[in-house]
């Protein structure tokens, strides 16, 4: 059927980004405008047996998202990739091993506030998959005075997973205040992401 026709894809990575487990590749040498590409996994529990990413069979792009497919988020899982152009196929190319739970990498929260009179009312969501969203993630949230290079509560307090919020009291605030947070995880060892972008809120201007 035409194998060994059809250049395999190239650079074939299982990696991670903002909460997601993705296989990344690039197209063969001389792949055709017409070429898709079908992606399959196994993991370490189930070595036998190549599985089907439901979502990932005949695609045009050149990832396919893993995380929801799998089973066991504390087995290393390999992916493996072929491209397809009418009858020709390739050689499938297979990814390294790689685990969900200890090599996730975080995107930071995103702050929604709500200003009140007296107070900010900080709540925090993340860019998660739903099939995460039962792990237990934090997020530690730093607040200081806009120019100022102390910030205040530096080091922070940790707010548990999602649904959680922070209320700061503003009473003694004037001026201009900025807040950021990261999101942290905890596996093996406690993982952090970049803080968000700031966002500055004028306090307790009075007129």
């Amino acid at each position: 059927s035409g194998h060994g026709q059809l250049l395999p894809p190239q650079n074939v990575t299982l990696l991670s980004k903002d909460f997601e487990m993705i296989l990344t590749w690039a197209p063969g040498e001389g792949s055709p405008q017409n070429v898709t590409y079908t992606v399959r996994y196994k993991s370490q529990d189930h070595m036998d047996k190549w599985l089907e990413v439901p979502h990932c069979n005949n695609i045009p792009r050149t990832s396919c998202i893993l995380t929801c497919v799998l089973s066991n988020i504390y087995v290393k899982v390999r992916a493996r990739v072929k491209a397809v152009s009418g009858r020709l196929q390739s050689p499938w190319v297979k990814s390294q091993f790689k685990d969900y739970y200890s090599e996730v990498e975080l995107a930071p929260p995103v702050l929604i506030l709500n200003i009140k009179e007296n107070s900010i009312h900080v709540s925090a969501s993340f860019p998660l998959p739903t099939c995460m969203e039962k792990l237990t993630w934090k997020y530690e949230l730093n607040h200081w005075e806009a120019g100022s290079e102390d910030k205040v509560s530096k080091g922070g307090s940790s707010y548990k997973f999602r649904r959680d919020s922070v209320t700061i009291d503003t009473t003694a605030l004037r001026g201009n205040y900025c807040l950021s947070a990261r999101s942290i995880y905890e596996s093996i060892d406690l993982k952090y992401s970049e803080f968000s972008q700031p966002v500055c809120v004028p306090l307790n201007h009075k007129g």
